[in-house]
């Protein structure tokens, strides 16, 4: 009896021994990996894939500019409106930016009078110099290099002051109070824009035909009483039309774009940093397209209408 317990005992030993011995094939190979479990494979992402995505973040950003603008547009019509706040922004967008507007419109009426005098002494037509220095100063020069030293200094403003705002949560605290952040913040900033950039473009206009007669006396030897008259005869009501009716497009998209990119800042400071960058170039590009599109309108209605 005590062979055959001894036996089985045994029996029993290697039996358990050899049921607490985990099989071949399904041992750990890691203190943290659990035994027969297969590793979970890692979800690749193809190409196309993330042209869907970002096709898919494209339109939900227009969708949300679009939103933004809508809302502005009808807060512009519906009071109640911030005028000091709107004083203010006219201060920062319309002063602010007078002397960048003044330099910068001198010297390009100066190099248009240079570029283009060089060309007419070869027919002797130098005082056509008044005429072409003046349409495309009034017709699109002025208004589009407006819209991009403005939007260069002011949409960059806009979107990291609005940015600020919102990492350090003061546009929640706006939310809180019940006060509306796009009547408080965009709506001013909006309206300041279309106010200002007209009253630039004219200014950037002024000065650059005041370089381009500077230039002429100095480099063409005209006389500037002719340059002046040339230059004023030049210009008609459709001129006039095309060149002042772009500034107030121009001052939309760039106010727009900079409170779109500020109030949707993700990631602290340096996002605001991303934004600022992004509302610079958006708004560029931006105006520069609308420019094609407001050129071929312009045109189109001065044959028909004026």
């Amino acid at each position: 009896m005590a062979a055959q317990l001894g036996f089985r005992c045994c029996g029993c030993a290697e039996s358990f021994f050899a049921e607490g011995q985990p099989e071949q094939g399904l041992v750990a190979d890691t203190p943290f990996q659990v035994a027969g479990s297969a590793g979970k494979e890692e979800k690749r992402i193809t190409a196309a894939e993330l042209l869907v995505d970002s096709a898919k973040n494209a339109v939900l950003a227009v969708q949300s500019y679009a939103e933004l603008c809508g809302r502005t547009l009808v807060n512009m019509v519906v009071g109640p409106h911030y005028l000091q706040d709107t004083l203010e922004q006219m201060d920062f967008i319309g002063a602010g930016s007078m002397p960048i507007i003044l330099l910068a419109g001198f010297f390009i009426g100066a190099v248009m009078v240079l570029q283009t005098g060089s060309q007419f002494i070869r027919f002797g037509q130098t005082s056509l110099t008044g005429d072409v220095v003046a349409i495309a100063l009034v017709r699109e020069l002025g208004p589009a290099f407006t819209g991009l030293l403005v939007t260069g200094r002011c949409a960059t403003g806009i979107a990291s002051e609005l940015g600020s705002m919102l990492v350090t949560e003061q546009v929640d605290a706006m939310r809180a109070m019940g006060t509306d952040p796009n009547r408080k913040l965009v709506v001013p900033r909006v309206l300041a824009s279309l106010l200002m950039l007209p009253l630039l473009t004219a200014i950037m206009d002024f000065i650059g035909l005041l370089g381009g007669c500077v230039a002429s006396v100095f480099s063409l030897r005209l006389s500037a009483i002719e340059f002046w008259r040339r230059a004023i005869e030049a210009l008609d009501f459709a001129d006039l039309m095309q060149g002042f009716t772009k500034p107030v497009i121009f001052g939309f998209i760039l106010a727009t774009i900079g409170c779109y990119k500020g109030l949707t800042v993700r990631g602290g400071t340096q996002g605001v940093g991303r934004a600022t960058t992004q509302a610079a170039v958006l708004g560029s590009v931006l105006i520069i397209v609308a420019d094609a599109f407001l050129t071929k309108l312009a045109l189109f209605l001065a044959d028909k209408v004026f």
